[in-house]
């Protein structure tokens, strides 16, 4: 464990949250505000995924998810990226990914990655989203035309 400022312990030095983030939600936010409680630095890495349609590259969805950061976040940076996380955290010395879990469904999923990023050699963080926060997702908002 590492200190922080305000002589608590974090996790570690380095995680990786990665995600499509189009659109960025409450939900998104709030891990990112937890995660960074919980490490020195956390990289956001906005990813390529081929099973889904966000709106705009990751370029641009990693611009606007800067701009909906707080300033005084200064221990989150933000990526763009379209190759395998593991790869990122290999080439960025990151120690974890951190991953966000709604309901049994995403645990499944999430589980089986988390499996293949240890045998990989990176461990993964499974946070649990607010339940407030829970039924909205990317998708939603992308059919909603938010």
């Amino acid at each position: 464990m590492v200190s922080n400022a305000t002589g608590g312990a974090r996790l570690g030095k380095y995680a990786v949250y990665p995600g499509t983030f189009g659109p960025v939600t409450p939900g998104h936010l709030d891990i990112i505000e937890r995660a960074r409680h919980l490490f020195a630095q956390v990289t956001v890495l906005v990813a390529v995924n081929a099973d889904k349609q966000p709106a705009g590259t990751p370029l641009e969805r990693a611009t606007r998810l800067r701009r909906e950061l707080p300033a005084s976040w200064d221990n989150v940076a933000v990526a763009p990226w379209a190759g395998l996380t593991v790869a990122f955290c290999r080439q960025h010395g990151a120690d974890v990914i951190i991953r966000g879990v709604r309901n049994r469904s995403d645990l499944r999923h999430e589980y089986q990655l988390a499996a293949m990023n240890e045998a990989m050699g990176v461990t993964t963080l499974l946070l649990p989203t607010q339940p407030g926060l829970a039924a909205m997702s990317s998708t939603v908002l992308r059919g909603l035309g938010i």
